[in-house]
């Protein structure tokens, strides 16, 4: 008969497993690398939302609890928005001017939306805002009017362009002496103004105006409201952006493109002609061209989402090359299929903007092939409401590995690690001002 003794045998076992254990871990860079498997392996049953998160973004306490500094009893005087583009665009810049109105101590005028003929627009701000709601959840915050006093109603506001500043510039220094001066201005926030001098009470304006003052009509939420009832749930709202203005503005080349595609981009192309020879490469490497509709198809079958998905096309007019996208994907739902013809062809750029905006903070998933301004406000009210699933496709991601020489399963299996690493560390919400990190 052999014998055994217990000591080497547990040395053996104990090897085994230290071996083993080291394999998994050289093996696994990532936290998500138990995610992997081949996004078309059959035995993949993960889709990019079964992704562990490590971090969350939620409002701040410092402003949602609403711990205010008191109003001063005399103001500066009067300031009004003056607001260009798109509604998300108009949206962000009145934030901003919110902030700045507290940070000089003025009287918040209701914003002016300037016509534009580009966008199909002739709404104002109370035409797409609650402009009850916004005063009432403002009070204590910023003052704000609808009616100037007789005394300076009867004149345009003295116009500060800001907008269009080099560099950094503070707004105490170099706006506040026209506001002292003249009563009433009007500004169009610039990009490069100084947050980081804000008071705490400034920047708690700016966050509440955005996320909790500014709330649609009664007639967009129930129009909006009709819009989400109709969408088969679950779905995903999907913003894609791929029409001629933003092909030609990229400056980007697509030479697959269909004859009337690239009739479409040259009509609008202007003297902004696109990058040729290594500069296009370049400039396609460090993501900013826009994502193609079948480009969009393939990384969503790389993130694992069904084919038979639910998706609500939240884009403007014009979309090219849509069919890359609904010849896989063929549960694509527009406001065009949704709503009444009525309905649909009374409606402007910012109502349709906004009904877009009020499907995409209320679906069930959000996915983004760009990051504009939509995108950002977007994803920022979803995290105010504590919805996680939220994605922006990488272009950048996308083109690196293409240019590598990447392809089918091999690119799949990159795309993935890629995505499901940014969803699980909250990269790409641009939420610093008004949102904290928090881990879980």
């Amino acid at each position: 008969m052999t014998a055994f003794t217990v000591k080497p045998l547990f040395s053996i076992v104990v090897l085994t497993l230290t071996l083993v254990v080291a394999t998994f871990l050289i093996s696994s860079p990532s936290p998500f690398s138990q995610f992997s498997l081949s996004p078309t392996s059959p035995s993949r049953k993960f889709d990019i939302w079964s992704v562990r998160r490590l971090v969350e973004w939620r409002p701040c306490k410092w402003w949602l609890d609403g711990d205010l500094t008191a109003l001063p009893a005399k103001n500066n005087g009067y300031i009004r928005v003056d607001c260009y583009g798109g509604l998300n665009q108009m949206r962000r810049d009145f934030c901003d001017g919110v902030g700045i109105a507290r940070l000089l101590n003025a009287t918040l005028v209701l914003p002016k939306f300037e016509v534009a003929a580009y966008w199909n627009e002739s709404s104002g701000f109370a035409d797409v805002f609650d402009v009850d709601y916004f005063i009432q959840q403002m009070d204590g915050y910023v003052k704000v009017v609808k009616d100037l006093p007789p005394e300076i109603a009867s004149r345009e506001p003295f116009r500060v362009d800001t907008s269009k500043r080099k560099g950094q510039f503070d707004y105490i220094e170099s706006v506040l002496p026209s506001l002292l001066e003249h009563h009433y201005i009007s500004i169009t926030p610039a990009m490069s103004q100084r947050r980081d001098r804000y008071p705490l009470y400034a920047k708690a304006a700016l966050c509440q105006a955005c996320y909790n003052a500014l709330r649609l009509t009664k007639v967009l939420e129930e129009k909006g409201a009709e819009l989400l009832q109709a969408i088969p749930k679950p779905f995903l709202s999907l913003h894609l952006r791929f029409e001629p203005d933003m092909v030609a503005y990229s400056q980007c080349q697509y030479p697959s493109l269909s004859p009337a595609s690239l009739e479409s981009v040259d009509a609008v192309r202007g003297d902004r002609k696109p990058w040729t020879g290594e500069m296009a490469t370049i400039w396609r490497n460090r993501g900013k061209c826009p994502l193609t509709p079948s480009e969009t198809a393939f990384i969503l079958q790389a993130l694992s989402l069904p084919t038979n998905t639910n998706i609500y096309l939240a884009a403007g007019d014009g979309l090219m090359e849509i069919e890359g996208l609904t010849s896989i994907y063929t549960n694509v739902f527009t406001k065009s299929s949704l709503l009444s013809g009525e309905d649909f062809t009374s409606m402007h750029g910012n109502t349709k903007a906004a009904l877009d905006y009020y499907v995409s903070i209320n679906s069930d998933s959000y996915i983004a092939t760009y990051f504009g301004n939509m995108d950002k406000m977007v994803a920022a009210m979803r995290a105010f409401n504590r919805m996680s699933k939220t994605v922006f496709l990488s272009r950048r991601a996308f083109a690196e590995f293409t240019s590598q020489g990447l392809k089918g399963k091999e690119l799949m299996e990159a795309l993935w690690k890629a995505h499901a690493d940014d969803f699980g560390t909250g990269r790409g919400y641009a939420l610093p001002d008004c949102f904290c990190e928090f881990k879980l």
